[in-house]
């Protein structure tokens, strides 16, 4: 199998000129020219009936190429399971080319700048696909997702119009195949020693004054310490990226890992400037007064999550943001062996001023991209009916998720189980084999969405219940479809990085005090001073064109 790691000197440059090509030649929508409708010569390997629930099996065995992100945690073997069975089930062999997480983004770019992106290039997030409309380099797959019956079935299904609408692009089509969830999946909250606040007769918290009161009640017993200190600061722009988005989310406003400068007031019926709005300003005032009052460490936007963590451990602090796998593998495994009687949990997202709902849109997850060079392949119908059935199939979702029945799991009264001997994430330290690691399922390019019952699957007992609590809660509006032109763009892209710095520079200014907050109005004049209303203006000029193109 090759590796793509290493990038020629033609690929850098052809890469370093993409962007710039792409404008010059003002390639169009992506349309592969006068064949893009007539499939009639490229059915070579499909199958000739092929239905949402059935399984795909190639008439011939076909190989297709496919970018294949490397992680670190379960690097890529050639003898994985998956491979052989994926050929064995479908008659297709999949060639990865092997390309490591810390430079996916680079890289995936670098290829298909220079024309050597493999047909299929997963684990694309939206809006990152935009980047390559313009030059052609990657297909309008809305124009063929007639030959995928399980993804339009639970589109269908699942009323995911709505979603699919906000990512399409100036010409009403989209570039990106989503992952499909049929709920909210959410990933992220705060975790608090549950021994202490036992100790204090305390609850845990349900709303974030609640959370207020807890710090305050912990910062009283132990004077010389932060109750809470967090992590997730160092290798993302976002300082405390993880608190902030689900703070955020309690305010109604995307921040943190969710930040974008541009959201849409749905009861004003226009979209504005995420980082001006009131509900942002409520959320950094809100972490003032938990700095101000030595509540939370200062040092939470700054330090590295192994320093967050080892502060947990040292009990130099009490809360600390969470995920369900970092609760049980990290925190809870660790505070047991070091701390006697230590208990931790992680709790849903404390509630705000929006009340208990989730932001609209996370039904949707990373997806897949196809080069526009597959289409002029005879085999692309059969390609379609494959990616159809490997990320949209029940069956397919199934298979990338838990492998072979028998084999690396069982199932038995609706519940899936590891065979004796097999580890996932943790769950069975002494294990011999890893389900990822040695089998290569549950692996994030093929694992996409899927029926809440799939999904939820794997959850331990801490994020069923999580995870259950969120589901609960209400999906806020989401945002309209308002595909920029090429030339709009070009626009957006300069106006948009010095904005977003200047919001997360200042952010954390006013968090840290080194910023006064009657100083708010003179940091939104700072921001139109950066062509903030311009930027708005024209998000709002694209929403209006689509709206009259559309319907």
């Amino acid at each position: 199998m090759k590796n793509a790691g290493q990038l020629s000197r033609r690929q850098l440059l052809a890469a370093a000129g993409f962007m710039g090509l792409a404008t010059l030649t003002g390639c169009g929508s992506g349309e592969d020219g006068g064949d893009s409708k007539d499939l009639s010569k490229k059915q070579n390997g499909a199958m000739k009936e092929y239905r949402a629930g059935q399984q795909f099996k190639a008439s011939k065995p076909l190989s297709f190429s496919v970018l294949h992100n490397n992680n670190p945690n379960y690097p890529m073997k050639d003898d994985w399971l998956f491979w052989k069975e994926l050929t064995k089930r479908t008659g297709i062999t999949l060639k990865p080319v092997d390309v490591p997480l810390s430079d996916y983004e680079k890289k995936r770019s670098v290829l298909i700048g220079a024309g050597d992106a493999p047909f299929l290039i997963p684990k694309t997030y939206h809006p990152s696909e935009v980047a390559f409309v313009s030059s052609g380099a990657i297909l309008p797959i809305s124009e063929y997702v007639h030959l995928m019956p399980n993804f339009q079935d639970k589109v269908r299904k699942w009323k995911l119009e709505p979603e699919l609408d906000s990512i399409r692009q100036s010409d009403g089509k989209y570039y990106l195949l989503p992952g499909l969830h049929e709920k909210v999946k959410s990933g992220y909250s705060l975790s608090l020693r549950t021994d202490v606040l036992e100790k204090l007769g305390l609850s845990l918290p349900t709303t974030w004054d609640q959370v207020y009161d807890v710090l305050k009640a912990i910062k009283a017993e132990y004077p010389d310490r932060y109750p809470l200190s967090d992590r997730w600061s160092t290798n993302t722009p976002f300082p405390a990226a993880a608190l902030l988005s689900y703070l955020g989310q309690a305010y109604g406003v995307r921040a943190g890992w969710t930040y974008d400068n541009i959201s849409f007031d749905s009861k004003a019926g226009e979209f504005v400037f995420t980082g001006a709005t009131d509900a942002y300003r409520q959320m950094v005032e809100y972490l003032r007064k938990l700095v101000a009052e030595k509540l939370m460490d200062p040092e939470s936007f700054t330090q590295t999550d192994d320093e967050a963590v080892q502060k947990l451990l040292g009990e130099k602090s009490f809360v600390i943001s969470a995920n369900p796998q970092e609760l049980v593998q990290n925190y809870r495994y660790n505070l047991e062996k070091q701390v006697k009687g230590a208990k931790i949990e992680m709790v849903p997202v404390p509630l705000g001023p929006a009340g208990p709902v989730v932001m609209g849109g996370a039904r949707l997850e990373n997806g897949v991209m196809i080069s526009t060079k597959a289409l002029k392949s005879d085999t692309f119908v059969a390609m379609m009916q494959f990616v159809d059935w490997l990320w949209y199939s029940d069956e397919g979702q199934r298979f990338s998720k838990w492998g072979v029945q028998d084999v690396t799991y069982a199932y038995t009264g609706g519940q899936y189980k590891l065979e004796p001997g097999i580890s996932l994430m943790g769950s069975n330290p002494d294990a011999p084999k890893d389900l990822q690691k040695d089998y290569g399922f549950f692996n994030g390019v093929f694992t996409y969405g899927g029926s809440w019952a799939l999904v939820s699957s794997s959850f331990g007992p801490d994020e069923k219940k999580f995870q259950d609590a969120m589901a609960q809660r209400e999906q806020l509006p989401i945002d309209p479809a308002h595909p920029l032109q090429s030339v709009e763009q070009e626009q957006a892209s300069l106006w948009d990085t010095p904005l977003r710095d200047h919001v997360t520079q200042n952010m954390l200014k006013f968090v840290l005090g080194k910023r006064p907050l009657s100083e708010w109005d003179d940091y939104v004049s700072e921001l139109k001073a950066k062509n903030m209303d311009q930027l708005v203006g024209l998000h709002n000029k694209a929403r209006e064109r689509f709206k009259k193109e559309n319907g």
